[in-house]
């Protein structure tokens, strides 16, 4: 076998064609340097500049273990255990430490079925009612999910379907590993040799069980027991062949032998750094750019970015608050010194949860449905760890935002991944949705950098202004027919349980809403509400025409697609045609809402009944070539991922670049304290404020130049919140909103008003002018201007005709 076949297939790795069984020994004695060429390529394609642990809490069940492997000091004897079983309460105390220490997962490891060697086993099972170190470890793994909340990890050893089946319904994941395939090391001399539960094929049965039943598993093998490369070869191909058939391996961990004292294997060689090496970067050729690959960071401390640069994009669990019970010599390293250490490598440390991200994306088919709720609530879009305790609707910003907020001075440069997407989207190209997907991946310095080129982009296209208008919302009714699992705002049948009771405004109470904006010098109403069963297309001009009769010069801003085509069905009109007849009536421009994400993956379960991508895109295409501009919009952080966001953005950028009807767009975080679906457990806690910040940084990138107006809601995001928008590419803070009540149904607390001068206070904070513009982004006119004295008296006038309204 020569070099230069095993470039070849090298070579061929990195272009997509994972190496065949025979083509796998060509590897056998190919350049270290060119295979951790290869699989560093690789990683980066499948998970960019990311490297990712899970913030843990080790629980040792127990100690006592039927196997004698002959380099473990996990195990001991009964006689050097103060009992066979940590009890529930140190299982909870362990527990609770962990929880206080910010951990989300709960690995629980212990011995393989200690009650078949040792009778003091078995009389500790029986003493609790109990047959096996499963069913207690059930109980156990049970426990601490209800009582703190930390999602269980499970190595209880080799299982059978049973056990498997049971264990899966309290723990998110699970593990095993195969260590060798070689059979030889289990015999008379061998490591293995006096362990039943290390036989090759009764592991790989576990994990052949553990696919069948779609649980997340890990597994991987220990270098330098006494296995030739060959046999790890093997080792791989056979956990290949399973993964290609069930794809539950969420990571292949390769662990180096660590000689003991006190072991039989205490004066065996351990492997030279370049044998994991090799054996990490073949293991990335073998499975791919996607899966995730795993090396223990505390037992080759100092040699981390030799392990980055083999392939290994996951350091795995790591712990604050209890060492390694298996390795106890070689402690955890500090969270601090692991980013430290993973930066140096050019890399960022992000956390996950106790299952991979991929799994956690989609978490019906990967967990039982009791823990769902519990794995969305804790993940991000990318199901990723939740970094901190922002959610929309919040007043104000976690301390850690402070970390990364608002940087004044150029950023570090970009990798030259993302530093070329910038330039492209800059130059006013569109991207492709892979690309889009690149830009809301990014952590660290590329973070950072997109941040600051959306808000240098912000600066050239739009200036240093930031505009708001004057308005008040007229929200005339909260009755729907409509079933939307985000909404909190809607009476109906199906949510009489939510906030305030069902109103209808009538046209009088409509004008009089409308004389006392102007009053206050606003210059739009913005009317929306349910589809009421009794509304019509008829109704919605009657609206409108109501308002005109109150003030003649006020902006209407009013009905989503869905209203408008609603109203269009109701009176047996093209959309053509009713646009046109509500644009007689006086509407002046229409609201972007209704649009939620624009793909049907996710509205099916979403708005299942509400109109459809393709029905939205036409109401807005009908609208703006009858003269109505528009806003555009997105509802994001409950059911979808970074793609969809993606695919959202090109159908806004699309129409726009056909008709040029978009004023600005509108990101709007998912509030999800009273949102049906998030009550049902079946959606995420609404964005993390990274994906909040990022989602206004890339639409300036991705929009650019069509749409030249980014607005940020302060109703979602906060004051605060808003700030950050501001400086990340967004230039306009939307309106007063006087009379807000969408948002605060859905819990959250900003208010219903911002007045003009906690405008002016915030845009003070962030050293930018500020002045107030028109529905269509024009200079205010005088009349508009007076506002700013007359809003201030009007919000308390507002409190009392609220209190008296339905």
């Amino acid at each position: 076998m020569s070099t230069k076949d095993a470039i070849g297939v090298i070579d061929a790795a990195v272009a997509g064609v994972r190496p065949d069984r025979s083509a796998a020994f060509l590897l056998l004695d190919a350049p270290l340097e060119s295979l951790m060429r290869a699989a560093e390529e690789l990683t980066l394609a499948g998970f960019g500049r990311t490297v990712t642990y899970s913030r843990k809490v080790f629980i040792p069940l127990t100690q006592l273990c039927r196997d004698v492997c002959h380099y473990c000091t996990f195990a001991k004897a009964p006689r050097r255990v103060a009992s066979a079983y940590l009890s529930p309460e140190e299982v909870l105390e362990i527990a609770r430490a962990g929880k206080a220490a910010g951990c989300k997962e709960a690995l629980f490891t212990l011995g393989d079925k200690p009650e078949l060697r040792y009778s003091v086993a078995r009389r500790a099972l029986e003493a609790r009612g109990l047959r096996t170190t499963h069913e207690y470890l059930e109980q156990m793994a049970d426990l601490v999910f209800r009582e703190t909340g930390l999602l269980p990890h499970l190595n209880p050893g080799v299982m059978d379907r049973a056990e498997l089946e049971r264990l899966r319904t309290v723990s998110v994941s699970m593990g095993l590993m195969l260590e060798t395939s070689a059979e030889r090391l289990s015999m008379r001399g061998g490591p293995h040799f006096g362990s039943p539960d290390k036989w090759p094929a009764r592991r790989l049965e576990t994990i052949r069980l553990a696919g069948e039943l779609a649980i997340p598993f890990t597994t991987g093998l220990l270098i330098g027991i006494g296995e030739t490369r060959r046999e790890r070869l093997e080792a791989l191909l056979c956990l290949r062949e399973l993964h290609d058939e069930f794809g539950h391996l969420q990571e292949i961990i390769i662990q180096n032998f660590r000689a003991k004292p006190g072991t039989r294997m205490s004066n065996a060689p351990e492997p030279p750094l370049e044998e994991q090496l090799w054996t990490i970067a073949v293991t990335r050729l073998l499975f791919g750019a996607s899966l995730s690959v795993q090396a223990p960071p505390n037992l080759r401390a100092g040699e981390l970015r030799e392990l980055i640069r083999a392939g290994v994009n996951d350091w795995g669990g790591v712990s604050p608050v209890t060492p390694d019970h298996v390795n106890p010599e070689a402690p955890w390293p500090e969270l601090v010194r692991l980013a430290e250490e993973t930066a140096a490598a050019d890399r960022e440390l992000v956390e996950r949860l106790a299952i991979g991200p991929a799994y956690a994306s989609a978490p019906e088919r990967w967990v039982d449905a009791r823990l769902v709720p519990a794995v969305l609530r804790l993940s991000d879009s990318r199901g990723l760890a939740r970094p901190d305790g922002w959610h929309a609707g919040m007043a104000e910003l976690p301390a850690s935002a402070s970390s990364w907020a608002r940087p004044k001075t150029r950023p570090a440069s970009a990798s030259r991944t993302v530093a070329s997407l910038i330039a492209a989207a800059s130059a006013g190209e569109e991207l492709s949705e892979e690309a889009i997907v690149t830009l809301f991946n990014v952590e660290g310095r590329d973070f950072h950098a997109v941040l600051h080129a959306a808000d240098r982009l912000r600066a050239q296209v739009v200036g240093d202004t930031v505009t708001y208008v004057v308005n008040r919302n007229i929200n005339y009714t909260n009755v729907c027919l409509y079933k939307c699992g985000f909404c909190a705002f809607s009476k109906g049948r199906s949510s009489r349980d939510l906030r305030g009771p069902a109103y209808e405004l009538d046209l009088d109470e409509i004008g009089r809403r409308t004389l006392e904006a102007a009053q206050a010098g606003a210059t739009e109403v913005c009317l929306q509400g349910g589809i009421h069963p009794k509304y019509t297309g008829s109704t919605y001009i009657e609206i409108v025409e109501a308002v005109k009769a109150a003030v003649p010069w006020m902006h209407v801003h009013a009905f989503s697609p869905l209203e408008v085509l609603h109203g269009a069905r109701t009176l047996g009109l093209t959309l053509p045609d009713y646009l046109a007849r509500l644009k007689q009536a006086g509407l002046s421009t229409l609201p972007g809402t209704a649009a939620e994400i624009l793909d049907d993956e996710i509205r099916a379960v979403l708005c299942p009944d509400k109109l459809r991508t393709d029905e939205w895109l036409e109401v807005m295409r009908a609208a703006h070539r009858a003269g109505l501009r528009s806003t555009a919009t997105i509802m994001f952080g409950h059911l979808e991922r970074p793609v969809h966001w993606a695919r959202h953005l090109l159908k806004i950028r699309r129409l726009q670049a056909e008709t040029g009807g978009f004023t600005e767009f509108v990101p709007l975080p998912f509030v999800h304290m009273e949102a049906p679906l998030w009550r049902k457990g079946r959606a995420r806690s609404g964005p993390t404020l990274r994906e909040a910040v990022l989602m206004h940084a890339v639409s300036r990138l991705v929009l650019n130049p069509l749409v030249p107006n980014i607005q940020t809601s302060w109703v979602k995001m906060g004051r605060e919140g808003a700030a950050l928008c501001l400086d990340a590419g967004a230039n306009d803070l939307g309106g007063t909103l006087m009379d807000e009540s969408i948002t605060r149904a859905a819990g959250g607390i900003n208010g219903q008003a911002l007045g003009v001068d906690h405008i002016r206070e915030l845009c003070r904070a962030i050293g930018r002018p500020v002045r107030q513009r028109t529905t269509l982004y024009e200079p205010a006119s005088p009349p508009c201007a007076q506002a700013e004295q007359a809003f201030t008296g009007l919000k308390a006038a507002a409190r009392i005709a609220a209190a008296a309204s339905p």
